[in-house]
């Protein structure tokens, strides 16, 4: 099967209740939950900061965020944020919710798995058990994890043995972001450095018996043969599953990019013409690879047919409420999720018959708005096409090789990082030697309170360098 049997039965069995035992006209499929709203990077066509800005430090409760799981009961929770993994109650999250027996994606960065993945380790590693030690030396052979790290699993005290962790699951996805290959994505994410943690974290997981999966967002200067190579390497990997959807240009991220860096969204951002030609051999790819997302959907960003918007569907729960009428669209919060269904006036938003009832909906074609109406289609046809698809044959990983691994590290692994030229323009010296001959900055795992690291937050060396760059005439951001 393309998808797990048990996930795959317990979605159906939902869809069935509340169509044709209940006839409810509206209900969830998936909740967005953001326990905060905080991160560690600051990613470009992301307007969470700016649109939480007056409570980034704000937190939901736990016993909250477990309460709007069984408000909605959504069977599939997205933990998202900010990043999650920086609310202090995360591991208790996840618990509560597998408790409920919610299929859980935890959507990350990835800055911060590998430190999360040597904890669990730690609270289940055995001396005596030979695959606990195979697991140790594959990821010591990978450089995955270090001998120091090693030994702090191998002789972990009392305390660290009953901490609450994440553990692997079947019922559990690690969801990576991923918006490209090395240079595209460090460039997106604002920090170099971020591609290779991410697939390091992967491999990881893989190891210690997690799921995973990525989720990656188009936007217009995205190429769409580097997508292809992001997928066959992520398959090379043993990545289980694939979300793809159009970067779509809803207000807070236009102010965002306006505000903070000065661009016009238009240089970036999605219309709807154009993520029909980004997504127009998104059903081939839906063959090659485990893309998550019914083929109906995939149908619709291709163009090739139109879906009215289920927003309520993938309802967004954060520090401030039920968010409406959507994840990206903020025009109010509601105390409960039955209170927003029955305020939100739904025929106010959404696209029809190619015409946008709300100007705000005219390009938008995101997953989270749309891919379930795909599930829910009444039509037999997409009834069929969707069963066919989830049922169907897992598609084979690509192979490993070293050509695919060498366009997949196109950035700083090679020294052609997105600031390379701002770094050429303080240190020419190092620059002379030529960008495969400059030795690599050592990559650490420093604390904020060390001045840096991988999720230190701290931007003031990437804003210089910007800055610099700003004055000097700036560095194309096209994928190479």
């Amino acid at each position: 099967m393309r998808f797990p049997l048990a996930l795959t039965v317990k979605i159906a069995s939902h869809i069935v209740k509340h169509k044709m035992i209940k006839r409810a006209p509206k209900f969830a499929m998936v909740l967005q939950l953001e326990p905060l709203h905080t991160c560690n990077l600051t990613c470009t066509g992301c307007g969470r900061i700016r649109e939480y800005s007056t409570s980034l430090k704000d937190m939901v409760p736990l016993e909250q965020c477990l309460g709007a799981a069984q408000d909605c009961d959504a069977p599939m929770v997205s933990i998202c944020g900010g990043e999650p993994l920086i609310y202090p109650k995360i591991e208790e999250l996840v618990a509560g919710l597998r408790e409920q027996g919610r299929i859980i994606y935890i959507c990350t960065n990835g800055v911060f798995m590998r430190k999360k993945m040597r904890e669990y380790f730690a609270t289940v590693y055995d001396a005596a058990n030979p695959v606990h030690e195979k697991r140790m030396q594959k990821l010591l052979d990978a450089k995955l994890i270090t001998e120091k790290e090693a030994e702090a699993i191998r002789h972990a005290d009392a305390a660290a043995k009953a901490k609450v962790v994440i553990k692997p699951s079947k019922w559990m996805y690690w969801n990576v972001h991923v918006d490209g290959l090395e240079f595209t994505h460090d460039l997106i994410v604002e920090r170099e450095g971020v591609f290779k943690e991410c697939v390091a974290a992967i491999k990881m997981a893989k190891i210690l018996g997690y799921q995973t999966a990525t989720n990656t967002t188009v936007y217009k200067e995205t190429d769409v043969q580097e997508l292809e190579d992001m997928f066959k390497f992520l398959s090379s990997l043993d990545v289980d599953g694939h979300t793809i959807s159009p970067g779509y240009d809803y207000d807070a991220a236009k102010k965002d990019m306006v505000k903070r860096l000065g661009r016009d969204p238009k240089e970036f951002f999605l219309t709807r013409d154009m993520t029909r030609k980004k997504f127009a051999k998104i059903e081939e790819w839906g063959q090659l690879f485990t893309i998550f997302g019914t083929p109906v959907y995939q149908e619709f960003l291709a163009g090739k047919r139109e879906l009215t918007c289920t927003a309520w569907a993938i309802p967004t729960y954060n520090v401030k409420g039920w968010k409406a009428p959507c994840y990206l669209m903020t025009d109010g919060h509601y105390p409960t999720y039955a209170e927003m269904l029955g305020k939100v006036v739904w025929e106010k938003y959404g696209v029809v018959d190619g015409v946008a009832r709300d100007p705000r909906c005219e390009h938008c074609m995101v997953h989270c708005g749309y891919d379930p109406s795909g599930a829910l289609s009444d039509k037999p046809r997409d009834s069929w096409i969707n069963m066919k698809y989830n049922f169907g044959a897992r598609p084979k990983p690509f192979a490993a090789t070293p050509e695919l691994e060498k366009r997949a590290y196109n950035g700083v692994t090679i020294g052609k990082g997105h600031l390379a030229e701002a770094k050429a323009a303080i240190n020419p010296a190092a620059s002379a030697r030529g960008a495969f001959s400059r030795k690599e900055e050592e990559h650490t795992h420093a604390t904020p309170a060390a001045g840096g690291g991988c999720g230190s937050g701290d931007t003031s060396q990437r804003d210089d360098l910007l800055a610099k760059i700003k004055a000097n005439g700036s560095v194309t951001s096209k994928t190479e």
